[in-house]
Parts: C-alpha cells; sequence; structure tokens
C-alpha cells in the first residue's frame, strides 16, 4: 500500500463502488448475459471476453455485447441490428439478472473487514455504483453489506454516470461532506476519472475489473490490495 501523499485525518467520508471493488460479480454478468443470448438465439460469450466490458453501465455492457456476438456482420448493419435488439435484450437481461443477482458472486476478501473499520472511525459510508440501483441493493443486502451504507446509488440515480463527476459530486452533497475530504475507493479508471474530476482523493483496489488494462496505470492516490489496508489506515485518523 501507498497512501503517502494522502493524509487521513483530512478524510471526512467514504464513497465505495461495487462491482470489482467489494463483490467479484463475474459470474452474475456472464450467467445473466448468456440466458439473455440464448432467448434471442444469439451464441454465447465467455467470461474473459466480458470482463473488458463492465464499468460503464449496464446498458453500454449490453451493447458491447452484441457488438461482440455480431461480429461477422458488417459494421453499418451490426448498428442498425444492435438496436433492434436492444429493447428485448434488456428485458431479458433484466428479468436473468434479478433471478440470479449474487448467486455467482462472492465477496473479496478483506472487504467486510475494511468497511468493519471504516465505520468504526465514524465515517459516514456511501456505495456509489454503474450498475443499476434495482441490481444494487438486492445485490447488497444478499451479500450482508447494505448496512454499511447510509447512501446507496446506482447507474440511474442521476443524469449521468461515471467517469462523468455528477454522481460523485451529488454523493458528496448526500453525505455532507466536501469533494476534497471524501475519498473514492473504486477499481477502474472510471472510478479515478470521475473523483479526478470532482475533487475527490482516490484509491484503486488491484484486483478489480479495468476494462482489460493494468489498473497501476491508473492516475489515483495509492493502490491497494485489499480494502482491509484503507480501514487500518483511515482507523488510525
Amino acid at each position: 500500500m501507498n497512501l503517502n501523499t494522502l493524509n487521513p485525518s483530512g478524510v471526512d467520508a467514504v464513497i465505495v463502488d461495487l462491482d470489482g471493488t467489494m463483490v467479484d460479480t463475474m459470474g452474475d454478468f456472464n450467467e445473466a448475459l448468456n440466458r439473455m443470448l440464448r432467448d434471442l438465439s444469439l451464441p454465447a460469450i465467455a467470461a474473459d471476453q466480458v470482463e473488458s466490458m463492465v464499468g460503464k453501465g449496464s446498458e453500454h455492457l449490453l451493447r458491447s455485447v452484441l457488438k461482440h456476438v455480431l461480429a461477422p456482420v458488417d459494421q453499418a448493419q451490426a448498428a442498425i441490428k444492435i438496436e433492434a435488439l436492444f429493447p428485448q435484450a434488456w428485458a431479458r437481461y433484466q428479468h436473468h439478472y434479478l433471478e440470479i443477482n449474487g448467486s455467482h458472486s462472492a465477496v473479496y476478501p478483506g472487504v467486510v473487514q475494511g468497511l468493519q473499520a471504516l465505520q468504526g472511525a465514524g465515517l459516514p459510508l456511501a456505495c456509489l455504483t454503474n450498475k443499476p440501483l434495482s441490481f444494487a441493493q438486492p445485490l447488497l443486502q444478499a451479500k450482508g453489506l447494505d448496512g454499511f451504507f447510509a447512501r446507496v446509488f446506482g447507474g440511474d440515480s442521476f443524469e449521468r454516470k461515471k467517469p462523468d463527476p455528477l454522481p460523485l459530486v451529488k454523493t458528496c452533497e448526500a453525505l455532507g461532506s466536501s469533494a476534497a475530504s471524501t475519498l473514492m475507493l473504486g477499481d477502474s479508471s472510471n472510478d479515478a476519472q470521475a473523483a479526478r474530476a470532482a475533487g475527490c482523493p482516490v484509491v484503486l483496489v488491484t484486483y478489480g475489473y479495468n476494462h482489460g488494462q493494468p489498473v497501476r496505470n491508473v492516475d489515483a492516490d495509492g493502490y491497494v490490495d485489499s480494502l482491509e489496508e484503507v480501514g487500518r489506515w483511515l482507523a488510525r485518523r
């Protein structure tokens, strides 16, 4: 852990991402997507192909998956076909995801301990994810993480999603904290870019989903192998 540029006493609140930061949800994504693809009589997609597509919201994920499975089709024709298929794909994906939500996922090691330490330090916590709120809240409940958060916001809670700074700005307002004193904990360039633009310090975990790119190449204030490290660091404040 290298958080030398940050002062723990300057942190008054923490915002935590969900997918790839607290919960490994790749199994859920892969299962729901392949059930949806079967419904549409389209080829299956492998989990390692899905991983690089995750992080920018479910709508972006679905369009990326449809583009991938329709790859042999002419690009212009594929774009037309994707938009034609999207309403049915979205409806089937929502159905399947809600049906299996949390069944093929697991909380990362150190997450519960890290959240307990943050809560014990008296820091208000918010979960901010690009996942739809109707997916995020049941997942947090299923994994026993919902009790840690004063507020939970999804990708459909605001007009724009991360990497736009708006969700972070609004979450800081909801927590009653300034951006400069609100730490963003995430796993990808989406979290880092949003935090930088909002004026929040940002620390990234090294094990999540960063669009297939090394997370240490992302501009951030620190990198940790476990949320427990952040909890211990902030417990000293």
